[in-house]
């Protein structure tokens, strides 16, 4: 009776060995590999990185070092173990939500409760899942923030010379961004521009917050009246600068918090909000405007104001210029 036959025993993986390309030249070492090797703890690849396993040109390197184009990087065997992830808890499709994508760019309406970056418990951000989406993407990294809930335009970079080219605009402020934002009590200036200052600091909890602080990273923000409803105001905010939670903590020093905001706001305010359909910050990044990174045309993107946010807007009194109630509503 014939048997199975057997091959002969493959013996432990080899190495592998990979040519940088222009699009992943510029790229420190680690950050490279831990793209790589997905699934890998991050303290494997750093050990591998200082026991010298991990070679650049037949050298070692330090974990900084930027990778240029032609450089061959001498990668080990590693063993990954990508998290199982049940078919009915992935997350609903990104690529629905996108308004516009070439060769360069795209940028998404990114709904409320998903954040851009996975980790501290969240299995999968905004990047990570459209990389699985769209796994024939050889390159796809975030061009800027927003907070997990907050929604509306977010822009990605599908080449590493576009994301190169957004950052340079973002630091010399000509990327345009503008949010809805609706706060607490009743503003009155039609136009407001707001210069205070802000430093990060960690709380006893371990929790990331900022204050407006003297010595603190300056910060600009200018806000526009949009409507005016009995306890709360509708406004436009455009960032000048672009510090953390800049919008969340200009308004609530001066007395006006965003309403459903959990970090900075009235608490007692937003329990009640919550039970009248405000279940989350009233925060929408609702334009995006900016240079085409390849063809340098001005690009202009919008996001409608989402659903629920719409819908709670239209349960409140107006006011009108005079602070009287009218009956017409703003959405």
């Amino acid at each position: 009776m014939k048997g199975l036959r057997k091959g002969p025993n493959p013996g432990p993986a080899a190495a592998s060995t990979l040519e940088v390309d222009e699009e992943q030249a510029g790229q420190r070492l680690d950050n490279f590999l831990v793209r790589l090797l997905k699934g890998v703890p991050k303290s494997h690849v750093y050990r591998m990185l200082r026991t010298g396993e991990v070679r650049v040109n037949s050298r070692r390197v330090d974990a900084s070092y930027r990778l240029l184009p032609g450089d061959r990087v001498r990668v080990p065997p590693v063993r990954t173990a990508a998290p199982a992830m049940r078919p009915h808890a992935r997350p609903p499709a990104l690529s629905r939500h996108m308004l516009v994508e070439d060769e360069w760019i795209m940028a998404l309406d990114k709904p409320a409760g998903i954040a851009v970056h996975g980790g501290s418990g969240i299995s999968l951000g905004v990047i990570e899942q459209l990389r699985l989406e769209r796994p024939e993407l050889r390159f796809l990294e975030l061009a800027h923030r927003l907070d997990r809930e907050t929604s509306g335009v977010l822009m990605l970079a599908k080449k590493r010379s576009a994301l190169t080219a957004l950052h340079a605009q973002l630091r010399a402020g000509h990327m345009h961004k503008r949010y809805l934002v609706l706060v607490t009590g009743e503003w009155r200036d039609e136009r407001k521009n707001v210069r205070l200052p802000l430093h990060k600091y960690v709380t006893a909890a371990g929790e990331r917050r900022v204050s407006v602080e003297e010595g603190g990273m300056p910060a600009h923000t200018l806000f526009t009246l949009r409507q005016r409803y009995r306890g709360f105001t509708l406004l436009q905010a455009e960032l000048k600068t672009g510090r953390t939670h800049q919008i969340r903590v200009h308004l609530a020093h001066l007395g006006f918090p965003i309403a459903g905001d959990d970090k900075y706001g009235d608490f007692a305010l937003n329990k009640s909000l919550a039970k009248r359909g405000l279940k989350r910050m009233f925060l929408h990044a609702a334009e995006l405007a900016l240079d085409h990174p390849h063809t340098a045309d001005r690009v202009h993107l919008s996001a409608p104001l989402p659903n629920d946010l719409a819908d709670f807007l239209l349960g409140l009194p107006v006011l009108d210029e005079n602070g009287t109630q009218d009956d017409a509503h703003y959405v």
